[in-house]
Order: structure tokens, then C-alpha cells, then sequence
């Protein structure tokens, strides 16, 4: 049984979703973003999401625009990328770790290369952002030679017809987009929420976790209640941000600020919360 798939198992027989929070690599530097992301399990992540930084996004919102940024300017590479997470992986071996990015890196790396580093890195899922399932097959096979999830993008513009395509070519969870546009922008309502979910699940047996749109602890825990995770990303970042110093440089307060963040929304979610009241 894969990482991501036995996490997600010991979390439905505790009977609670999963906390899924966002790390842009080497942002503001590769010191700080490796000792984030060695620091989050403790801090109650139970997946972790690792953005690739690159030079042309087309799904993320400005916060994460600005993240790719700053960790390109501090020399961010697929290799350097895959370095972390070994690294990660000497300390942490149950942690599922998915890599969230864009095609163009990976073709200039190479796919057959790629999976096997990233599988021997200690990666258990990719989530490639513009790459539809059409197109996929030049990854598929070396993915799923490699062990690697990939992990499908369905959002609520999705028709069930093409829902069902989507989740055919999909493994490990599914990622909904929970609200049109691009990330850290608004939020979905507690009620479009539980409206979306039953079309999921009817069209897929894997777990469903919510993102877009996921910044407070109480929308946290609502996602993971209605679905099987929550994925929260710009939230943290514009907390990294705003600790910064004028030069983007890292400071004392940048990770104890971002850690207190994620235990914030870890013990929502563990809890279970449900408020039907405010936005999801």
C-alpha cells in the first residue's frame, strides 16, 4: 500500500479528513523552506504539498505567483526540489509527500528520469496542473513504473461526463478545485461544498481533498469534514510572506509564525468542527 493510501486509510478509521498544507521549495531559501518542511508532520500535517517553483504558472493566485518567485531567485531546480525531500525523508518515512507543479520543468528534466528520481527522492504523488489526461501518457507509464500517484484536478465546472474520464486516469486522492479562478481568491460556501461531493464520490472511490480558497482553521476543518482532506496554501504562504524582512530574507519569526499557523489548523481539523455558518 502506497503512503498517500494508508494515510488516508488511518485517518477515516479515526474517522476525521486530513490536514494537507502547501510549501513553495526554497522560498524564501532552501534553509528555511527544508526546516519548514522537516518542521510540518510535528506541527499536525498529515500530507504535505511541495511546490515546484516555475516562471509561468497559470492556476496560481498572486501569493503563490510571488512564493515561485522567491524560491527561483534563491535557486530552486527539479533536482534541488528532489534534494529536499530526501533529505526530509532521512528523518520522516510515513509522511506522504506530493510534488504540485507544471509540465514544462518535467519535460526539460525528462519524464522516465524524473518519476525514478522522484520515487527514489522519497515523492509518492505529482500533481501537474496543465496537464490533462489526454496528454498524459508520456508520464502515466513511467509514473506508475516509478509507484507514483497522479493525482487528478476536478472542479466544479467539471460535467459528470468528463468527471468520470478525469477520475479514470487518476490514483492516490482527487484534488477539488473548489471554486472557479485561480488559487487564494475567494471560498466556497459550506453548502456548494456538500452539494459538489456526492458527484465526486459517485464517479470515484478515492479520497476527495479539498483546496483553492482553504485559510482559516474553521474553513479547515469544514473541508475535511465534508470531504476526506483539506489543502491550505496561500494562507501559509502570505504568513511566510509577511514575516519576511525588506529584503525577502528570512527571519527569526518565519518559521515559528508559519508552524503556529499549521498547528492552528491541525487541531481544527482533528477536532472535527463543522459550522454550517461561514465559508468553506
Amino acid at each position: 500500500m502506497s503512503r498517500i493510501a494508508a494515510r488516508f486509510q488511518s485517518l477515516a478509521a479515526q474517522g476525521r479528513g486530513a490536514l494537507i498544507p502547501y510549501l513553495e521549495a526554497y522560498d524564501p531559501d532552501l534553509e528555511t523552506s527544508l526546516a519548514l518542511l522537516k518542521a510540518m508532520p510535528d506541527a499536525g500535517a498529515d500530507l504535505i504539498e511541495i511546490g515546484m517553483p516555475f516562471s509561468d504558472p497559470s492556476a496560481d493566485g498572486p501569493v503563490i505567483q510571488a512564493a515561485a518567485r522567491r524560491g527561483l531567485k534563491a535557486g530552486a531546480t527539479l533536482p534541488g526540489v528532489l534534494a529536499m525531500v530526501a533529505e526530509f525523508r532521512k528523518d520522516n518515512a510515513e509522511t506522504p509527500v506530493i510534488l504540485m507543479g507544471y509540465l514544462n520543468p518535467i519535460e526539460a528534466y525528462g519524464y522516465d528520469r524524473f518519476c525514478t528520481d522522484a520515487a527514489k527522492a522519497g515523492v509518492d504523488g505529482l500533481i501537474i496542473v496543465d496537464l490533462p489526461p489526454e496528454e498524459a501518457d508520456v508520464i502515466e507509464k513511467p509514473a506508475e513504473d516509478a509507484g507514483l500517484d497522479i493525482i487528478r484536478l476536478v472542479a466544479p465546472t467539471t460535467s459528470d461526463d468528463r468527471l468520470r474520464y478525469v477520475l479514470s486516469h487518476a490514483s492516490g486522492f482527487v484534488y477539488y478545485v473548489s471554486i472557479t479562478g485561480i488559487t487564494g481568491t475567494r471560498a466556497a460556501s459550506t453548502d456548494d461544498l456538500k452539494a459538489a461531493l456526492p458527484r465526486i464520490r459517485a464517479a470515484t472511490s478515492l479520497p476527495v481533498a479539498i483546496g483553492f480558497g482553504i485559510r482559516s482553521p474553521q474553513q479547515a476543518a469544514t473541508a475535511a469534514s465534508i470531504a476526506d482532506g483539506a489543502v491550505v496554501a496561500s494562507a501559509l504562504l502570505a504568513t511566510l510572506a509577511d514575516t519576511l524582512d525588506a529584503e525577502g530574507k528570512a527571519t527569526a519569526e518565519t518559521l515559528p509564525r508559519v508552524l503556529e499557523q499549521i498547528k492552528a489548523l491541525a487541531a481544527a481539523v482533528q477536532a472535527g468542527t463543522l459550522s454550517t455558518d461561514q465559508p468553506a
